[in-house]
């Protein structure tokens, strides 16, 4: 029988997945019992290793698929506006678009991230397979602002042992309910999957450690707007930790309130400032986004009330 290989590799906000859901989502058509097949006939292999369905995964490790037949998936390019900030031969800076989803996944085959970069970008790195061309970080759906994306693979392993090691800057600006009375702060608690609802993220005692230092940028008389760099990079960090200290992000539906403030139906977060070393020259690169239209609608409106 004809076989294809298919090799990914674990981000940084995949870590502690279990295989067997890793690969169901890295590989879409899969179903978990056939991923659960393959892995107990011997066709996963992560790190070179044969492991359970249940291992937990960490960052940085390579897992390898071997498939019965070829992958069904195809991921066609499409020209969505993309705001291509900086660009050379290794990688490009992209200023995504709130609303936007990263990289295709079960129905949601289309408009993502990746439609539009297979359009607009010809080289992309390979290592996280056909659904994640060139995809070295991620940004929630409705979080706005600056991302990198690598052109090959050489560049996409530097980007992403900078990540591991954390020594990228990734800088965001956010608006969450009550006023933090430290005017500098961190949050030091590890985040897992939610016991009562695997859809979510929460701090959890067995969970992946996560640090994010924040700064009071401006009180008003019910919100607090911040600044949060991040150390770690879990899924949902800053909504989580944020929700977690009784501060959830304004917006947010999934870690705040049901009620709607400002209209928004999705979380006041941004992107605002990216920083690493190109993976070729050496050089430090920076590169900043101001904050989009809605966002500073409220914050004048906010400033009106006072």
């Amino acid at each position: 029988m004809t076989t294809t290989r298919k090799r990914l590799v674990v981000l940084e906000d995949m870590e502690g997945e279990r295989l067997d859901l890793f690969i169901a989502d890295g590989l879409a058509d899969l179903s978990r019992s056939l991923v659960q097949n393959l892995i107990k006939s011997g066709q996963v292999l992560v790190d070179g290793q044969r492991v359970k369905a249940s291992y937990r995964l960490g960052e940085g490790q390579q897992v390898e698929v071997e498939l019965p037949v070829p992958q069904p998936v195809s991921i066609t390019a499409e020209n969505l506006p993309l705001d291509i900030i900086y660009q050379d031969e290794d990688l490009a800076v992209i200023d995504k678009s709130k609303g936007m989803v990263v990289h295709p996944a079960h129905g949601n085959w289309e408009h993502t991230l990746v439609n539009a970069l297979l359009f607009h970008i010809k080289d992309l790195s390979g290592i996280n397979g056909e659904l994640r061309p060139g995809i070295v970080h991620r940004l929630d759906k409705d979080t706005s602002g600056v991302m990198v994306v690598a052109k090959n693979d050489h560049a996409h392993r530097n980007l992403a042992e900078q990540i591991k090691d954390h020594s990228i800057t990734r800088e965001y600006t956010t608006l969450v309910h009550g006023n933090i009375k430290e005017n500098l702060g961190t949050i030091d608690a590890p985040i897992g999957r939610s016991k009562l609802d695997r859809k979510k993220m929460a701090v959890v005692k067995e969970g992946r450690p996560a640090v994010s230092n924040y700064e009071v940028l401006r009180r008003f008389q019910n919100y607090t707007l911040l600044k949060v760099t991040l150390l770690t990079g879990r899924t949902h960090q800053i909504r989580v930790h944020f929700s977690h200290i009784k501060h959830a992000v304004v917006g947010d539906p999934l870690y705040g309130s049901a009620k709607k403030h400002f209209d928004l139906d999705s979380q006041a977060l941004h992107a605002n400032r990216l920083g690493f070393i190109h993976p070729r020259s050496g050089g430090a690169l920076e590169f900043t986004s101001p904050l989009p239209p809605y966002f500073n609608d409220i914050l004048a409106r906010l400033e009106q009330i006072g």
